[in-house]
């Protein structure tokens, strides 16, 4: 499991660039900026701003957050901070070092994350990963340099601290932090944030696409989902009920996606459908989601072909995505996302209840973006066909088929490089196990026929591989024991006889209440929630 990053992203207020208006050319205020000048009640502190564009502060760990501190405390060189003071607003907007500035800042207000400024901003809706990122950060910076506090109070009495710490001390007091200055409009101010930030240290492909597609309905329902409706609210412009009910769907989305946190090595089958909520990779996914859901493809979202570049068909500039003016676009995104994740995994009686242990984690609890997107994919399939009936019907056949067979995910991963080439082939396995089974095949003839196709032909049994152990147990392996016995062992569906998962668990009464049935513990059975409902519906229907 990859370290939790720290989220510094409270730190600096976000504001809009205002790139329409006509802000005339900024100018340069100074040349250094004094580690006292990000204490809270100063001016300079008070005026600092991110684009509202800008990704999230939150890709350092939380050694990289503490190196740095450690860094400007030794009197080492720290890169330049760029900066654009907005003539209209005042304010001064951070145009690259965000992260070099809020790691100070951290430092400074002793919140990395976790506490006062980041408590406010995210309406006390902290993970735990971000919570013990933060921890690890504090701990870090206090071995290597103390706290800022401490370092400040061993400047006023320097006669009963300790040395190094008033060295240190001194060398807060006189050290700078230097700045360089965008000159020009909030246009000019724009593209250069852009240009500064695809050299060198790039920024993710999906994090660029979310800020270039910032106004268009799929990147604001990603905002606001990836943080449960909290942060900066980047549908701030909408009306202040189509606010409210993004937040509400965006919080309901996530609880349902990310609840319960997930914690490595797995002692427990009561794990979240979609991985952990707060991670890299989870923006991603999560993005790839929503485009999914909604049948968005990049070129709806990307920027337009310039003039003189030759149209690939009429077509496309016919479908190009708009902005979002109202936030109905958003909310309808959502919706439709909340839909899919409802009928993966929740209480609702439409809950099909899919096992995430089943689905969407590898042997040794690793959590798989690219098949949880494919089975996504496959359970719209499902509905758009009305054909959740005859999977239940055949589930728990699919389901053995996938564990037996847990391999050919990491096959096809090996095998096809791209992402959407990927979940493609995947759900491509998916259609043709559930055919199978429905056409009452044997297994052997069911990878045959997988193996027909072009993109599965490469599919074959494979035998666990030797590989060489140390001493010690590792996170996976611990986590793989776990699963191993844990699912063999778990609840089943009395319906189905396909595996129950604690987040989606129906009681149902096996002599019906209206032929009589009480509720008494020996007249109940546990069962999915789909199980228990629609496909009592549809055996009815089909018999």
């Amino acid at each position: 499991m990859p370290t939790s990053r720290v989220n510094l992203d409270a730190l600096i207020q976000r504001e809009d660039f205002d790139v329409t208006s006509t802000d005339g050319a900024s100018f340069p205020v100074t040349n250094t900026l004094q580690l006292s000048d990000l204490e809270p009640d100063r001016i300079v502190y008070q005026l600092l701003r991110k684009p509202d564009f800008q990704r999230e502060t939150a890709d350092w760990d939380p050694k990289r957050v503490a190196e740095l501190i450690e860094s400007f405390a030794v009197g080492d060189l720290i890169p330049s901070i760029i900066l654009w003071k907005s003539v209209k607003s005042g304010n001064l907007f951070v145009i690259d070092g965000g992260h070099r500035l809020s790691a100070l800042i951290a430092w400074v207000r002793d919140d990395y994350g976790d506490k006062g400024v980041s408590l406010r901003f995210f309406q006390n809706f902290i993970p735990p990963e971000q919570i013990k990122a933060a921890e690890r950060t504090r701990k870090l910076v206090k071995d290597a340099v103390g706290s800022y506090e401490e370092v400040k109070a061993a400047f006023r009495n320097q006669e009963n601290s300790a040395p190094e710490l008033v060295r240190l001390a001194k060398n807060v007091a006189v050290m700078a932090i230097q700045l360089q200055w965008v000159l020009g409009d909030a246009q000019k101010a724009e593209s250069s944030y852009f240009k500064i930030n695809q050299q060198a240290v790039t920024i993710d492909p999906t994090e660029l696409a979310i800020i270039k597609s910032r106004r268009k309905p799929n990147a604001l329902a990603t905002r606001s989902l990836i943080r449960a409706g909290t942060g900066h609210k980047y549908w701030s412009a909408f009306p202040s009920p189509t606010q409210v009910e993004i937040e509400k769907t965006a919080r309901e989305i996530y609880d349902t996606l990310f609840k319960p946190h997930l914690e490595t090595p797995l002692r427990s089958l009561d794990i979240p459908i979609a991985g952990q909520g707060y991670s890299g990779e989870s923006v991603k996914m999560v993005f790839d989601l929503v485009n999914l859901i909604n049948d968005v493809s990049p070129e709806m979202w990307q920027d337009k072909p310039k003039v003189g570049r030759r149209k690939e068909s009429a077509s496309i500039d016919s479908h190009i995505l708009p902005d979002d003016e109202n936030g109905s676009q958003t909310l309808k995104y959502l919706k439709a996302v909340k839909k899919v994740a409802t009928r993966i995994g929740s209480l609702d009686p439409s809950s099909l209840g899919l096992h995430p242990v089943v689905y969407f984690y590898g042997a040794t609890g690793r959590f798989l973006p690219m098949t949880f997107l494919a089975v996504a994919a496959f359970v719209r399939e499902l509905e758009r066909r009305d054909a959740f009936g005859k999977f239940t019907k055949v589930r728990s056949q699919f389901e053995e088929f996938l564990l037996e067979h847990r391999d050919f995910v990491n096959q096809i991963g090996h095998a096809i490089y791209g992402g959407e080439k990927r979940l493609k082939a995947t759900l491509l396995m998916y259609r043709v196990l559930f055919e199978g089974l429905t056409e009452g095949k044997p297994t052997e003839d069911i990878i045959k026929q997988m193996q027909s196709h072009l993109e599965l032909r490469y599919l074959t049994e494979t035998t666990p591989e030797m590989k060489e152990y140390g001493k010690d147990f590792s996170t996976s392996t611990k986590s793989a024991v776990y699963i191993r016995d844990a699912i063999d062992k778990s609840l089943r569906c009395t319906i189905c006889n396909a595996r129950l998962h604690s987040k989606s668990i129906s009681f149902d009464h096996k002599e019906r209440k209206h032929d009589g049935g009480v509720g008494t513990p020996d007249n109940a059975q546990m069962t999915h929630p789909y199980c228990n409902t629609g496909y009592k519906e549809w055996l009815n229907a089909n018999r």
